[in-house]
């Protein structure tokens, strides 16, 4: 045995195709089929308890609960059909009965029923035979069988709910009522029905209703069809809709399919039934006739997740149960969900549609085909062929997320984080955020057809399959790594080593192999082609391999040779898990059991098999910390299994694992989750505000209201004090003359009851002497009376023998007559044989004619046959022509019903429209109202703030009344401030021009200044020249009278101060002067008309600088007025304010709060808020001058117009009157 148990944990789905597959046992408990168990499922507590099937069975057929809710019957299809019985009052639900058809051979049984006192059983066998078994359960005795029908097929059976012999049996063209009477089972109504029956359900003693395929309700009477009505009086608009869309994507051909009443339930007030896909309508008792109105429609919703929300509509009832008070209704569906609702609210919600919830969670509805788990987190994560993809929670057993797409999803993965997870499509494979309510795609790779992927332990790498290829990418780079290839066949289960150095996968070529997460290489391999593996495991310590495949074996590989294989006795396994512990391994079997087996594995065949599910497992995993074994399987289930080890070592539970809290959610959701909160506080807090200011209001009208009931009731207690005071003295006047008057009756009645007194015994008397007498004359009759009777007796004694006597001889005659009567008889019956001698020869004769005219006249018919052959071969032709001339009528004909059907379903949603708009124009109407009330409530507001607006507006009267004469005085000194202004901007423009001139002038100034300095300089040279000359010349004259010396001195002195370039300056020295002059002048024009236009510009930019600055300060300083009034207005404000004050004060000490108080305080309140909306808009204004002023201080640093001079003043201070 293995040192291993699994136990049943918790399973999310349902078996579908099983009859009467909901029931309730409780008002909190029900129970469903999922997987190969019955599921008892607490809808509060949300526990689960398991009742397995039966091993080898094929399927389960049917369900039925007893009516005192004890026991449980289950109808399962193996090598021949069962039925067993199981005790619910029992902990483990113990086996009772199991239910054979005996000697019959009987494949399966399709439905079942209890007995009203749950001691007979009905089953109703399947077909060919279609037998009904009647049983006495707990005897295992077959009471009587019956043949139901010899066609269709039976779709349920039924006890009478106050009989146990008569029975009721529904299918299609079949509706029979059968009593059990002398050891059989007989028919007792004669109703040959045609329809297609699926549902019935008794209402009374006698009275049934069955629901057809065509969505019509049967009532019948003591087997009597009496009447039958729709289970849809009309169908809805958006059924229409539906049915429209569908036309236009089928062939306009194909008919519309009307709504099946697949369930009926009965309950105290009425009946339930299913009225088409996704809805079920209550009928109630009328109280004219016994009929039933429908009372009540109930939907199944959309669903938000889907990828058609409308899908969820569309779903088939197929089973409805009521709970035993009658307070909630639930349902399941062709589809595998399960809902419930409760009648109570149904019944509040009629001016709504109401809907289903779900029982429990939103199940798969296909195939499992991906079953992934992370390590940080308790989740769980499933794809199914039904497009969705699910994330379950197993510590808390509830559904967390999940979101249906566009195609089929064939395998799944969760990042370790549990923050992500890879799902492969038809097309590629996408890796998704796992948000707090959706999962979005943020990444794609082109991988098709991935039936495999899983990610590394450490979450930086995922492998993907597709085909015979196995893809290894980068979680943080999304890049490829490597491509491992070497499979010739699909590769079916991959297993990623514990330290993801290793991954090994297996494939249907019968190939094992071992790979190099780093290089890509093939460390090992083990090739077995006659098996085809379906799934691998990995020891903990990753030295052994396990896998499973087609061979129905399970093998351990060592170093690429098969250690160990164990047998499984011809049963197929799909896949394979080992624990963490590596203390057992858990396998997947194609019938649906778990095998448990404990490792190292044993030489023998020891395992420990458990009933799962009902179809091949897909996939299994264990836990990270050994706790949890999930299994998913084709029946589309998902099977939560505690794994308790027996050693009690090797297991990680000991060291309890804390996981993760932390979620994804993208910043816009944040932002916008945070503005809905900032909204709604907003708007608690409005409604505070509102509520307290009613709450005011209404103990306002309730204290007036109190004041006026006291001042009325103490009026009245006074009026009852003086009218009681005034009955008090005529009562005791009355009881001084009842006194009087009983005193004198009591006299009267004393000497009346003296005087009958005496009459009575003198009556007494005289009847006891008339007794005595009459019993004198009784004794004396009786003793006459016997002596008489004595006589009769003797006188009859006589008479009896004397008729003895006469009989005896009128006897004896008899017998003699009889004897002549028997020869008389035989003598007859001579007669009559000779008789019928002589008739049989003539009828023998009259045959033979007979038989001759016949012949003569089949002769003559043939004749006529062949004759009638030609003429019928002739009406043949017309026939055909006829034929086909109603084809072409009946094509025509079937174009008109098309375009009927799509009027009909154009003025459906026309109508549809209408209702529509006329439910938006009754809650138009309901807001209507709603806004009149708080128009109310605001016209009394305002009535009370008008009252406060008139004594504002006095004050504001008054007030105005002393600021006129200071706004005419304000006016004046406006026009004198204006006309200064102008002046001033005359006296800025003189400024500015007389400016410029002296500019100008100062650099003519300048360069005049600089040409004098030159030529002084100049002078200064020429000057000392001259004084040397002269000198030299002195000197020259001192030879006058020596002419060689004097001619040798004038040549030195022309050699030392003539030069060449003086001589020839000389000569053209006035020519060159000249130009440089003209040149000169020219550029000295050039230069000036550039300053006096650069000069221009600067006048022009310090003309708009200074018209914007005048404009800020002009800006600024309405500002400043305007703060300045503000406070003046504030002050008044505050004035008023502590004057109010004042006044409530001196109310509150004088006499109790009244209306005009509260209304003042109201008003002193308002004024606050005004003070704090004033202090508000100073501070804003406070920020705007100080961003004005930097904006100045900015732009003159930027332009440095020309420093005004002295007499510059500022702009006035003015302020427009709006």
């Amino acid at each position: 045995m293995a040192a291993v148990v699994a136990q049943s944990h918790h399973i999310f789905g349902l078996r579908t195709g099983v009859r009467n597959s909901l029931l309730f046992l409780d008002e909190q408990t029900v129970i469903f089929p999922s997987g190969n168990n019955c599921v008892r499922y607490n809808i509060d507590q949300r526990w689960q308890r398991f009742i397995p099937g039966t091993e080898r069975s094929h399927s389960m057929q049917a369900l039925a609960i007893s009516a005192n809710r004890r026991y449980l019957a289950v109808a399962e299809r193996g090598e021949k059909g069962t039925i067993t019985v199981y005790d619910l009052q029992h902990e483990q639900s113990r086996k009772r009965k199991v239910l054979t058809g005996g000697e019959v051979p009987v494949q399966e049984f399709v439905c079942m029923a209890f007995s009203p006192d749950s001691k007979y059983l009905l089953g109703q066998a399947g077909g060919p035979e279609w037998t009904l078994f009647y049983w006495v359960w707990e005897k295992h005795k077959v009471m009587a069988t019956v043949k139901t029908t010899s066609t269709g097929p039976i779709s349920q059976v039924s006890f009478n709910p106050q009989d146990n012999t008569q029975i009721c049996v529904s299918g299609n063209g079949v509706f029979k009522l059968f009593r059990y009477a002398e050891g059989a089972l007989k028919q007792s109504n004669s109703v040959k029905e045609t329809q297609n029956i699926l549902s019935h359900a008794w209402m009374s003693e006698e009275r049934v209703i069955a629901g057809t395929e065509t969505g019509r309700l049967l009532v019948f009477e003591s087997g009597d069809l009496r009447w039958e009505m729709s289970a849809t009086s009309k169908v809805s608009t958006q059924e229409a809709e539906r049915r429209t869309e569908k036309k236009s994507e089928d062939a306009p051909s194909v008919p519309t399919s009307l709504p099946r009443v697949t369930a009926i339930t009965a309950y105290s007030k009425g009946f339930a039934c299913s009225a088409g896909p996704g809805t079920v309508c209550i009928f109630e008792k009328t109280e004219e006739k016994d009929n039933y109105r429908r009372t009540r429609e109930i939907k199944i919703p959309p669903d938000p997740c889907s990828n058609e929300p409308s899908q969820a509509e569309q779903q088939e009832i197929t089973t409805l149960c009521i709970s035993p008070s009658e307070e909630t209704l639930a349902t399941s569906t062709d589809r595998g969900q399960l809902y419930h609702i409760t009648l109570s609210s149904a019944e509040m919600s009629k001016g709504e549609q109401a809907q289903f919830e779900f029982l429990s969670h939103s199940f798969h509805s296909s195939v499992i085909t991906g079953l992934s788990i992370c390590m940080r987190k308790p989740l769980i994560a499933t794809c199914s062929l039904d497009h969705s993809v699910r994330i379950w929670n197993f510590e808390t057993n509830a559904l967390e997320l999940y979101k249906e797409f566009q195609e089929e999803s064939y395998s799944v993965a969760l990042h370790p984080s549990g923050l992500f997870i890879l799902v492969g499509f038809s097309d590629k494979i996408r890796l998704m955020n796992l948000l707090t309510d959706d999962i979005r795609t943020f990444k794609e790779f082109t991988v098709r057809g991935c039936r495999e992927c899983a990610f590394s332990h450490g979450g930086h790498m995922f492998a993907a399959v597709n085909g015979n290829v196995i893809h290894i990418y980068s979680t943080t780079t999304f890049n490829s790594i490597l491509n491992l290839k070497g499979h010739n066949g699909k590769v079916r289960s991959i297993a990623w080593s514990a330290d993801d150095s290793r991954l090994v996968s297996c494939g249907m070529d019968g190939a094992v192999y071992e790979w190099n997460t780093l290089s890509g290489k093939r460390e090992s391999e083990s090739v077995l082609k006659s098996c085809s593996y379906t799934g691998v495991a990995l020891s903990p310590e990753t030295k052994s391999i396990f896998a499973v495949g087609t061979d129905c074996t399970l093998k351990e590989i060592h170093d690429c040779q098969i250690l160990r294989e164990v047998v499984s006795d011809d049963v197929l396994y799909t896949t394979i898990a080992m624990t963490h512990s590596g203390r057992a391994i858990f396998t997947g079997t194609a019938i649906g059991t778990v095998r448990a087996i404990k490792y190292p594995l044993p030489l023998q065949k020891e395992w420990t098999e458990y009933q799962a599910h009902s179809a091949p497992i897909t996939k299994m995993v264990v836990t990270f910390d050994d706790q949890y074994l999930l299994t998913v399987s084709e029946d589309g289930c998902l099977l939560i299994w505690k794994i308790i080890d027996k050693e009690g070592w090797g297991l990680k539970r000991d060291k309890e694992m804390t996981y993760a809290e932390e979620i994804l959610i993208t910043k816009s959701d944040l932002e916008e989750k945070n503005q809905i909160m900032l909204e709604l506080k907003t708007r608690v807090e409005e409604l505070k505000m509102e509520n307290e200011y009613q709450l005011r209001l209404k103990d306002m009208t309730y204290n007036e209201n109190i004041k006026n009931l006291t001042e009325k009731f103490t009026q009245q207690m006074e009026s009852l004090r003086t009218e009681n005071k005034v009955l008090k003295t005529e009562t005791e006047k009355q009881e001084v003359l009842h006194h009087e008057a009983l005193i004198e009756v009591m006299e009267r009645h004393s000497k009346e009851q003296q005087d009958l007194e005496s009459t009575n015994n003198q009556k007494l008397m005289l009847e006891y002497e008339k007794y005595q007498e009459l019993q004198l004359k009784s004794q004396q009759m009786q003793e006459s009376y016997e002596e008489k009777l004595r006589q009769l007796e003797d006188s009859k004694v006589h008479a009896l023998e004397e008729i003895t006597q006469f009989y005896e001889a009128k006897m004896q005659e008899k017998v003699l007559t009889l004897g002549q009567c028997q020869d008389e008889s035989w003598q007859q019956v001579r007669e009559f044989e000779e008789m019928t001698k002589q008739m049989e020869e003539d009828t023998d004769r009259e045959l033979q004619d007979i038989r001759v005219k016949y012949e003569r006249k089949l002769r003559e018919e043939k004749e006529t046959n062949l004759r009638f052959k030609g003429e019928t071969g002739v009406m043949k032709k017309k026939f055909s022509s006829l034929q086909r001339e109603i084809d072409d009528r009946n094509v025509e004909i079937e174009k008109l019903k098309v375009e009927q059907q799509k009027l009909l379903a154009f003025i459906k949603s026309l109508e549809k429209d209408i209702l529509g708009l006329k439910r938006g124009i009754q809650e138009s109407h309901l807001t209507i109202q709603d806004k009149d009330k708080l128009i109310y409530d605001l016209k009394k507001k305002n009535q009370e703030l008008e009252k406060f607006k008139f004594v504002l507006d006095y004050t504001v009267k008054d007030l105005k009344s002393k600021i006129e004469p200071r706004e005419n005085d304000i006016k004046e000194l406006k026009g004198q401030i204006q006309e200064m202004e102008g002046e001033l901007d005359q006296f800025h423009k003189k400024n500015t021009q007389l400016e410029l001139t002296i500019a100008n002038l100062k650099l003519k100034l300048k360069a005049t200044a600089k040409e004098m300095r030159k030529e002084t300089q100049r002078v200064t040279d020429v000057e000392a020249l001259v004084q040397k000359f002269k000198t030299d010349l002195h000197n020259c004259m001192g030879f006058i009278q020596e002419p060689k010396k004097l001619k040798e001195s004038i040549r030195n002195l022309y050699e030392c101060y003539v030069q060449q370039s003086d001589v020839v300056e000389m000569v053209g020295g006035v020519g060159v002067d000249a130009d440089i002059q003209r040149e000169y002048s020219r550029q000295r024009e050039h230069l000036e008309k550039n300053v006096a236009s650069l000069k221009k510009k600067l006048a022009d930019e310090a003309e708009v600088h200074q018209a914007v600055k005048v404009k800020m300060m002009k800006e600024n300083v309405f500002l400043i007025k305007e703060i300045n009034d503000l406070r003046k207005e504030l002050m008044v404000v505050r004035a008023q304010l502590h004057d109010y004050k004042i006044q409530v004060g001196l109310n509150q000490k004088n006499k109790p709060k009244s209306n005009r108080d509260i209304k003042m305080t109201a008003s002193a309140g308002t004024v606050t808020r005004l003070e704090e909306e004033a202090e508000q808009i100073i501070q804003l204004q406070g920020l705007e001058l100080q961003r004005l002023r930097h904006e100045l201080q900015g732009q003159g640093r930027t332009l440095t117009p020309p420093t005004p001079s002295a007499s510059t003043k500022l702009p006035a201070l003015t302020r427009e009157h709006h």
